[in-house]
């Protein structure tokens, strides 16, 4: 079994929060979120059920069938019109749809290192030109080891490269909230431009 199906099946893991993260709730809140959304590694669907609720066509993907169909009963409980699919996040441009903007809460430090330039490119195929793509993730400045692998912003910086069709504009520490009594972890939150 994937690791991921197992830890919603056990569940809830510690990335599932049962509620948006305060970080894409800020970016919606400040206007940057726009147009049609992309919400990839959606998990059980908090920030696509958010965004749909402030009126944004939004389509979440998820590789966990447990996920997206627990996904789907908040969605039928609340009334949304957020839809989600099981996708693999590696073969984004075989959606045959683009969106305005894709949002990230804990996928892109999922990757291997071989697995970064797919994902990248797949993202190139599904955000329209001018579009946004907003990702958080775990920080290098994030003690310890237990947990997922650590991102530096050179990484970062680095799989959105001139030549990948996307510009970084800015990344700055932010928190990762987890269901964890012990407080947050360090998170970089990275707001890039498809060129």
């Amino acid at each position: 079994m994937d690791r991921f199906e197992e830890a919603y099946r056990l569940g809830p893991p510690p990335w599932d929060i049962g509620r948006p993260q305060r970080e894409f709730v800020a970016l919606a809140e400040a206007g940057q979120i726009a147009g049609e959304v992309l919400d990839v590694g959606c998990g059980t669907g908090e920030h696509s059920l958010f965004l749909a609720s402030r009126g944004y066509p939004v389509l979440g993907v998820d590789g966990s069938s447990t996920a997206i169909a627990m996904a789907e009963s908040k969605a039928s409980e609340r009334g949304s019109n957020a839809e989600f699919r099981l996708w693999d996040a590696l073969d984004l441009a075989a959606l045959g749809r683009t969106f305005d903007t894709a949002i990230d809460c804990g996928l892109f430090h999922t990757f291997s290192d071989e697995e970064r330039p797919r994902f990248v490119a797949g993202l190139g195929a599904v955000v329209r030109s001018g579009g946004r793509y907003f990702m958080l993730c775990f920080s290098d400045r994030q003690p310890g080891v237990l947990g997922p692998r650590r991102v530096t912003q050179s990484e970062i910086r680095e799989s959105f490269a001139e030549g990948t069709g996307f510009r970084v504009d800015d990344i700055r520490a932010a928190p990762f909230e987890t269901s964890r009594g012990d407080g947050d972890v360090e998170g970089w939150l990275a707001s890039i431009t498809r060129v």
